[in-house]
């Protein structure tokens, strides 16, 4: 007669073997990776991952933009094509990502822009390559399912960062360069705004403390919209003790609070050390009928929580993208309103 033990070891053996992906992915937990930093003359692949690019002065734009950092620029095969509102076909954007990561020469991926497609591509990627070549990939918006998808698989930090058409004004570039060439452990906080420079106090991108405190935790986030569309997938990391950050443009404050009472009644709040609320671009009440403001919204999900959280990071679809770092463990300051790193994001 089979004993309890040899019962419920061959009770594990049998539940492996029919072990669902996500199952999989979370049992799978691998040590951390980073990629290696930039240096002047590295070489950075340019893909179009999400939506496709119709004019060919934007993709001139994002080389020269590559070059003013000393970088230097390389064309994905797929990057001019176009499959609808698509950067190309999903296997065809995913074999562009695919390649770079195995091109030894290549330090870095950045995408042209964000849009939509991301998600679709997720499936068709080569992760065991991917962790054995690790390398910096960096965007935001739609990319967030890229690098979140990327995290999740393989536990390598990528970074929720500029797009190849963000502005790359002096505050972007250096926050770029200090994290991806420098290597420093950066101390983010909201940087005064030109127009609030003869002012007597500061007006725009001022911070709220929802929840009080200071909280660690590995930085997870983006755009809420891409991230609530990936739940219940193996492309999501694990929520257990993160920091989570959120951003959103152009949706109806009642979408926010559907988006965010998802992340709720599928658990995901309740795992969390802390959270960051980043800017909502363009995102106003329905025109038709009485709303919640957002802050409402985002205080009825967050401070029940009872977990230090602050509102107003300068995170999201805004003239400066900073660059933050996905699966790193940081420490957030809720009355200061800072996202501390504890460690260099690259080798």
């Amino acid at each position: 007669m089979m004993n309890r033990r040899h019962f419920l070891l061959n009770l594990v053996a049998t539940s492996s073997f029919f072990a669902s992906p996500f199952q999989l992915a979370k049992a799978a937990r691998k040590p951390l990776l980073k990629p290696k930093r930039l240096q002047s003359g590295s070489i950075v692949g340019i893909v179009s991952p999400a939506g496709a690019t119709f004019v060919r002065e934007e993709l001139n734009i994002v080389i020269d933009a590559v070059k003013g950092l000393g970088l230097v620029p390389r064309l994905a095969p797929h990057v001019l094509e176009r499959y609808g509102y698509l950067g190309g076909k999903d296997k065809d954007r995913a074999a562009d990502i695919n390649q770079f990561f195995s091109d030894s020469s290549v330090a870095a991926i950045l995408p042209i822009r964000g849009g939509w497609g991301c998600s679709r591509m997720l499936p068709y990627l080569d992760y065991q390559r991917i962790r054995k070549n690790p390398k910096i990939l960096v965007g935001f918006s739609d990319i967030t399912a890229l690098i979140l998808g990327l995290n999740a698989q393989t536990n390598l930090v990528t970074f929720h960062g500029p797009n190849g058409l963000t502005s790359w004004r002096k505050t972007q570039t250096d926050y770029f360069r200090r994290i991806l060439f420098t290597g420093e452990a950066v101390t983010f906080q909201n940087q005064k705004d030109g127009d609030d420079s003869d002012r007597l106090v500061q007006v725009k991108y001022r911070t709220q403390t929802i929840t009080s405190g200071k909280a660690k935790g590995r930085l997870i986030g983006g755009n809420l919209s891409v991230l609530s569309a990936i739940v219940g997938s193996p492309y999501l990391p694990n929520f257990s003790g993160a920091i989570l950050f959120l951003e959103d443009t152009g949706e109806n404050i009642y979408r926010i609070d559907r988006m965010m009472t998802h992340l709720k009644i599928a658990g995901l709040f309740d795992k969390l050390a802390g959270f960051v609320f980043g800017q909502c671009s363009n995102c106003s009440p329905d025109a038709d009928y009485g709303s919640l403001t957002l802050e409402e919204v985002v205080w009825d999900h967050i401070q029940p929580l009872g977990i230090p959280a602050w509102y107003g990071a300068m995170i999201g679809h805004v003239e400066n993208v900073l660059t933050l770092p996905i699966g790193l463990e940081v420490e957030i300051d809720a009355d200061a309103g800072t996202i501390r790193m504890l460690e260099s994001a690259v080798e």
